[in-house]
């Protein structure tokens, strides 16, 4: 992409207000774009947070952040490990329908925790998000129908759909621009997660649940998935405890300067600084020499105003140009779309699919299911790693890393339908997840570095809808589909391996360049 910015945006020195710095990074959006005193006090204190540096606070910060990242992964991968005992328990007649309350409420979270940190600030939805996830899995626990179960997974997502976005604004309002590259390190939380999951559900689902074939499952015989219910809810206990009591989250500077509380996001800048050992020169000074440029709006809709600016169809136009421009945008939404559907309409039922063919082998242990997917987890870790080295290969780049393990994580899907035993399925599972944790790797990578800056907030929020939309057709179509049949593996696998073409159809390759 041709970058029509002046990448040298001046900011501010901070020994004296008013005076600029040509040599401190560009902002995030074009000048005249957003409220102008909002803008220029913006700028200043990005300069005073890359004046601070990388620091105990940010490293402290960059671990309960990582808990979010996890979380997003967890509960998802919690839903699909207890759909088979429930789905035996409850006699459940159309199992997805779990996957589906599950789907909503991160749909849901994402739209409110989005804009209503904007809001209400930060600091609660960072706390709380994680907070209601303990909460409500902890109640699931204890669910007496299918139907009370579903409505409980609905509520815990509707926290898990907020890490993300919240997280991900905190921790780069807290970052120097010279370590933005740890928001993509973090991914490295969203494979421990399946990992520890998986290790957790084998001994108590696997030893404590009705076998596959029973007819009869009672409440008593079944008591797996509860107890696996009550670790993950306690692990998210304890992660929230650990935000709330054990690390200290001060109120975003941006955040507290948008609500005209210019003073107090002075002394965090200064209280960020001392926890690092430093010293910073920044004055409400430099703040309140933009007042002589108008009247910057602080209430709750002048707030609300300037986040729904980064969804406006003035940067949705920008994203579609040129036709090279609307090419790209169109091609990597598709990609997102076809991804966030065929995901979860193999991941979430892969516990599932697992016992129904163990069961066609002759094999259907719940311990022996279990522990596959534990063996499945631990190849997760190296895939992600794996994925943020071939993206730095000359002529490979992201593109040939994207497509490839995109189209492979389909082509071993379409194998894993022609095991015969339940040692070849798990192999194929293996493969197909390795790739699918390459894959993850390198799409998030990718994607924010083919929008320019400016745009980028608006490009990520577009493709974050398809994902999300297409994952909620997924239950329904497995619904149909039939989980008893190799439907939703053929669907799945020709999801991924279309969207692995579509890559190379994607005009920008960012390899060896800067974002704009």
């Amino acid at each position: 992409m041709e970058d029509t910015t002046d990448s040298k945006e001046p900011r501010v020195h901070h020994e004296s207000p008013g005076v600029l710095d040509d040599n401190a990074p560009a902002p995030a959006l074009p000048k005249g774009t957003i409220d102008p005193v909002y803008e220029s006090k913006a700028n200043a204190l990005n300069a005073a947070i890359q004046e601070i540096g990388m620091g105990r606070y940010q490293w402290a910060l960059f671990v309960v952040v990582g808990f979010g990242w996890a979380s997003d992964n967890l509960w998802p991968i919690v839903t699909s490990l207890i759909l088979s005992p429930i789905t035996l328990e409850f006699k459940a007649t159309k199992p997805p329908l779990l996957s589906l309350s599950q789907n909503i409420g991160l749909l849901v979270g994402a739209i409110f925790w989005g804009f209503g940190c904007d809001i209400f600030g930060r600091r609660w939805a960072f706390n709380l998000t994680i907070g209601i996830t303990s909460v409500f899995g902890l109640i699931a626990a204890g669910s007496p129908n299918f139907a009370a179960l579903g409505v409980f997974a609905a509520f815990w997502s509707v926290g898990v759909g907020g890490n993300l976005p919240v997280d991900s604004a905190i921790f780069l309002e807290y970052l120097p621009g010279s370590h933005q590259y740890l928001l993509t390190v973090l991914s490295v939380f969203w494979a421990f997660a399946q990992l520890l999951a998986t290790l957790i559900a084998w001994p108590l689902i696997g030893n404590l649940s009705c076998p596959a074939k029973s007819t009869s499952c009672k409440k008593s015989d079944n008591m797996g998935w509860r107890y696996f219910l009550i670790a993950m809810g306690g692990i998210a206990m304890i992660m929230f405890l650990v935000r709330f009591v054990a690390f200290t989250l001060y109120e975003s500077p941006k955040y507290l300067m948008g609500r005209g509380k210019d003073e107090q996001a002075v002394s965090v800048v200064h209280e960020v600084a001392r926890r690092n050992g430093k010293t910073s020169s920044f004055t409400i000074a430099d703040l309140e020499v933009y007042n002589t440029q108008g009247q910057q709006g602080t209430d709750a809709k002048a707030v609300l105003s300037r986040k729904l600016e980064k969804l406006n169809f003035t940067h949705i136009r920008a994203l579609f140009a040129n036709p090279r421009l609307a090419w790209s945008t169109s091609l990597i939404m598709i990609i997102w779309a076809f991804i966030g559907l065929g995901f979860p309409l193999y991941n979430a039922f892969l516990p599932y699919i697992q016992t129904q063919k163990g069961a066609e082998f002759g094999d259907s242990s719940t311990y022996i299911v279990y522990r596959n997917q534990v063996i499945i987890a631990v190849l997760g870790v190296p895939g992600a790693l794996l994925g943020g080295v071939l993206v730095e290969i000359p002529r490979f780049g992201r593109k040939g890393a994207l497509s490839g393990s995109t189209a492979l994580t389909g082509v071993f899907l379409f194998a894993s339908a022609t095991a015969v035993t339940s040692d070849a399925l798990l192999g194929w599972n293996c493969a197909y997840n390795f790739m699918s944790n390459v894959m993850y790797a390198v799409l998030y990578a990718y994607t924010p570095e083919i929008f320019a800056t400016k745009d980028r907030g608006t490009g990520n929020a577009l493709t974050a809808t398809a994902n999300r939309v297409f994952g909620i057709m997924a239950p329904i179509v497995a619904i149909y589909a039939n989980l008893e049949t190799a439907a939703p593996v053929y669907v799945s696998g020709a999801l991924f391996i279309a969207a692995g073409v579509l890559v190379l159809l994607l005009p920008f390759e960012p390899r060896g360049k800067a974002s704009l």
